[in-house]
C-alpha cells in the first residue's frame, strides 16, 4: 500500500517539476508544480464531447487506458516494500497491461475514422512495438543475475558489488530513462507541444478526446512517469535502508528524475520521424549487450 500510495503522490508534482524545468531554461515565468493538476480539475468540470463518426470502443478507451495504468502501479515494488500485488512473473502481466491501456488509444483513434488520428495510432504502434524487446531483454538480464522473476524479489536480490555490475546498473538506468521518453510520447520521439499534425505521434491520437476522457489521459501519462521513476530508484534505494531513508531517497530520485527530463527536453531536439525506429532498435541493441554482460557475470559463459 505504501509503494502505491507514494507513487501516486509523486504523480501529482511529476509534470510539473518537468515544465517548470524547461521554463526555468528558457528564462519564462515558471508555473506553479500543480498548474498541470489544476488543468486536469478544469477539465473534469467540462462534459465529453464525441463525434457521431465514433463507436463505444472511443467512449470507453480512456477509462480503460487509465485503468490498465493504475492497475500496473500495483504491482511496482519501491525499496524493501512490496507492491500491493506480487508474484513470479508479475513484469510480465505488468507490461501487457500497459499495452492493453495502450491497444485501446490505438483502436480509439482509428475510430474516429480521421486520417491524422489513424497516422498518429500508426507511429505509436510501432514505438511500442521497437521498444517492448527493450524492456522485456532488460528485466530478463535482472531475472538471470538475481534469480528471480518478481519485480520485487528481483531488486530486492540486486547485488551491485563489482565494476560490471555497476555498469550494467548505470546502463539499465538510461535504457528505462528513455522507454519512459517513448512510453509518454517525450523527445526525442516525440515533441508534446508540437501542434503540426503531420509529425505529432501521441497529440494527434487525442485531438477528439475532451474533457473528462482527456482529463484521464493526462492523468495516466503522470502515473507512467512516475512508475518509471520508481522502477529507477529500485536501483539505487539499498532495501537495507531505514525506511525513512528508502522515503527520502525516493523523493529525491523522483525529482531528480523529472528535472532530467525537463533538461534533456530542453537541449534535445526531436529525432527525424525516419530516425526514430533505428534509435529504438538501438535501445533494444544495449539491452542486449547488459543481457551478454549478465551471462558473463553469472558464469553462463566463459570467456578464454
Amino acid at each position: 500500500m505504501i509503494s502505491f500510495l507514494l507513487i501516486l503522490l509523486s504523480a501529482l508534482f511529476f509534470v510539473g517539476i518537468i515544465n517548470k524545468t524547461k521554463s526555468k531554461i528558457a528564462a519564462r515565468k515558471m508555473p506553479s508544480v500543480f498548474q498541470a493538476v489544476f488543468d486536469v480539475v478544469r477539465l473534469f468540470k467540462k462534459g465529453s464531447i464525441y463525434s457521431t463518426t465514433t463507436s463505444v470502443i472511443f467512449k470507453i478507451a480512456p477509462i480503460i487506458y487509465f485503468s490498465t495504468v493504475l492497475m500496473a502501479v500495483l504491482f511496482v515494488p519501491i525499496g524493501s516494500q512490496k507492491g500491493l500485488l506480487s508474484f513470479d512473473g508479475d513484469f510480465v502481466f505488468f507490461a501487457y497491461m500497459l499495452a492493453l491501456g495502450k491497444f485501446m488509444m490505438i483502436i480509439a483513434a482509428m475510430d474516429t475514422g480521421s486520417g491524422f488520428e489513424g497516422m498518429g495510432a500508426n507511429r505509436e504502434a510501432l514505438y511500442s512495438m521497437l521498444v517492448e524487446p527493450a524492456f522485456f531483454i532488460l528485466i530478463g538480464s535482472m531475472a538471470l543475475f538475481t534469480n528471480n522473476i518478481s519485480f520485487h524479489d528481483l531488486y530486492a536480490n540486486l547485488h551491485i558489488s563489482s565494476n560490471l555490475s555497476y555498469t550494467i546498473s548505470i546502463v539499465s538506468i538510461y535504457i528505462l530513462i528513455y522507454i519512459a521518453m517513448v512510453e509518454n510520447s517525450r523527445m526525442p520521439i516525440d515533441d508534446p507541444k508540437t501542434h503540426l499534425e503531420l509529425t505529432m505521434v501521441h497529440e494527434v491520437m487525442v485531438l477528439d478526446n475532451s474533457g473528462f476522457d482527456l482529463g484521464l489521459i493526462h492523468i495516466a501519462t503522470w502515473l507512467k512517469f512516475a512508475i518509471y521513476g520508481s522502477l529507477i530508484s529500485d536501483f539505487i534505494i539499498n532495501t537495507a535502508w531505514q525506511w525513512y531513508y528508502q522515503l527520502v531517497a525516493f523523493i529525491g530520485i523522483q525529482i531528480i528524475f523529472a528535472m532530467l527530463i525537463g533538461l534533456l527536453e530542453a537541449f534535445r531536439a526531436r529525432n527525424k520521424m525516419e530516425k526514430n525506429p533505428q534509435w529504438l532498435i538501438m535501445l533494444s541493441a544495449i539491452a542486449v549487450v547488459v543481457f551478454l554482460t549478465t551471462l558473463i557475470i553469472t558464469n553462463k559463459i566463459i570467456l578464454n
